[in-house]
Protein backbone atom coordinates (compact mmCIF):
# COMPACT_ATOMS: atom_id res chain seq x y z
CA UNK A 1 0.00 0.00 0.00
CA UNK A 2 1.44 3.08 -1.08
CA UNK A 3 1.42 6.45 1.35
CA UNK A 4 -0.55 9.62 -0.23
CA UNK A 5 2.21 12.49 -0.29
CA UNK A 6 2.06 16.18 -1.18
CA UNK A 7 5.41 17.93 -2.34
CA UNK A 8 6.74 20.88 -4.09
CA UNK A 9 9.25 20.24 -6.13
CA UNK A 10 10.58 23.24 -8.31
CA UNK A 11 7.71 25.00 -10.01
CA UNK A 12 5.78 21.62 -9.79
CA UNK A 13 3.59 20.27 -7.08
CA UNK A 14 2.58 16.53 -6.48
CA UNK A 15 0.31 15.50 -4.65
CA UNK A 16 -0.60 11.12 -4.99
CA UNK A 17 0.12 10.24 -8.44
CA UNK A 18 -1.22 13.96 -9.64
CA UNK A 19 1.30 17.09 -10.42
CA UNK A 20 0.17 20.52 -11.13
CA UNK A 21 1.86 24.14 -11.63
CA UNK A 22 2.78 25.39 -8.30
CA UNK A 23 0.64 28.69 -7.93
CA UNK A 24 2.75 30.40 -5.09
CA UNK A 25 6.33 32.13 -5.36
CA UNK A 26 7.60 30.27 -2.90
CA UNK A 27 5.83 27.01 -2.11
CA UNK A 28 3.90 28.38 1.33
CA UNK A 29 0.50 28.62 1.13
CA UNK A 30 0.12 26.26 -1.49
CA UNK A 31 -3.69 25.75 -1.90
CA UNK A 32 -5.21 22.33 -2.07
CA UNK A 33 -8.71 21.48 -1.32
CA UNK A 34 -9.45 23.90 1.74
CA UNK A 35 -6.27 23.71 3.12
CA UNK A 36 -3.03 25.42 2.78
CA UNK A 37 0.85 23.62 2.55
CA UNK A 38 3.20 24.57 5.30
CA UNK A 39 6.65 23.50 3.89
CA UNK A 40 8.21 24.11 7.51
CA UNK A 41 5.63 21.74 8.95
CA UNK A 42 5.08 19.46 6.36
CA UNK A 43 1.61 19.33 7.23
CA UNK A 44 -2.16 21.75 6.10
CA UNK A 45 -2.98 24.07 8.09
CA UNK A 46 -6.97 25.01 7.77
CA UNK A 47 -5.98 29.11 7.88
CA UNK A 48 -3.34 31.01 5.37
CA UNK A 49 -0.54 31.65 6.82
CA UNK A 50 0.03 35.40 8.02
CA UNK A 51 3.57 35.57 6.78
CA UNK A 52 4.27 37.07 3.08
CA UNK A 53 7.49 34.34 2.77
CA UNK A 54 9.41 31.24 4.47
CA UNK A 55 12.19 33.90 5.90
CA UNK A 56 9.64 36.04 7.68
CA UNK A 57 8.47 32.73 9.17
CA UNK A 58 12.30 31.71 9.85
CA UNK A 59 12.93 35.36 11.09
CA UNK A 60 9.67 35.01 13.85
CA UNK A 61 10.76 31.29 14.58
CA UNK A 62 14.40 32.62 15.40
CA UNK A 63 12.87 35.35 17.43
CA UNK A 64 9.97 33.39 19.39
CA UNK A 65 11.79 29.76 19.57
CA UNK A 66 9.46 27.99 17.75
CA UNK A 67 5.91 27.94 16.02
Amino acid sequence: MAVWRFAVEGDTVHYGDQTRRRLTHRGCNEPFRDRYWCPKRQWFQKECCPFANQRECENFASMCGGL
